[in-house]
């Protein structure tokens, strides 16, 4: 990851959050935030984990602050996580994703949220969530399901089965029962020109 990537990340996270990209609102969130505060340490190991020198030096810094985090605000997700620009958490708190997962860009996510592994059966491994995607709180998709673009996943849906593009799932097993998608959940998109 270059630093240019990195920036541009760190950056559309902080948009989506706060409709700015200004320094002195990447200091006011960083310090005094939640749940931005781990995306920025979260991509801030990645970055840092990804260079030789950086590696010996920021790097040390940076993990034992993530693993802080992880902790203080019960979000897990490692740092190895592939997640594409705009990642949204809304609520901190009982999140967990496996490394393995793949996170589109603009996909928010609240508290309660799980993006585990199956180790067995037809959908053996990790979900792949698409670009826009909401997924509500308390929200399970498990095994390699694909979450389509534009999709959005109810509150307290489990979900076992792929997800189409702009399908709304819910309920246990979670089942599509819309077309409706994300429209209103997923907001300030509009980054590209402005960082």
């Amino acid at each position: 990851m270059t630093f240019a990537e990195y920036r541009y990340l760190v950056r559309s996270d902080l948009y989506r959050i706060s409709d700015s990209t200004s320094t002195s609102t990447l200091l006011k969130h960083v310090l005094r935030g939640s749940a931005f505060k781990y995306n920025f340490w979260m991509r801030t190991c990645a970055y840092t984990r990804s260079h030789p020198f950086l590696r010996h030096t920021a790097y040390r810094l940076a993990r034992p602050m993530l693993t802080h985090y992880t902790y203080k605000f019960g979000i897990w997700i490692p740092f190895e996580t592939r997640i594409g620009s705009g990642f949204y958490i809304g609520h901190f708190g009982g999140i967990v994703v496996n490394e393995h997962c793949v996170i589109g860009k603009n996909c928010n996510i609240s508290h309660g949220v799980t993006l585990g592994v199956s180790n067995r059966g037809a959908k053996q491994g990790c979900p792949t969530i698409g670009d826009n995607v909401y997924i509500g709180p308390g929200a399970k998709i498990i095994g390699a399901v694909r979450v389509g673009n534009h999709a959005a996943i109810g509150a307290n849906a489990v979900v076992t089965r792929d997800v189409p593009d702009h399908g709304v799932a819910v309920g246990i097993p979670a089942r599509v029962i819309s077309n409706e998608g994300s429209v209103g959940y997923v907001n300030r998109t509009d980054y590209e020109g402005k960082i």
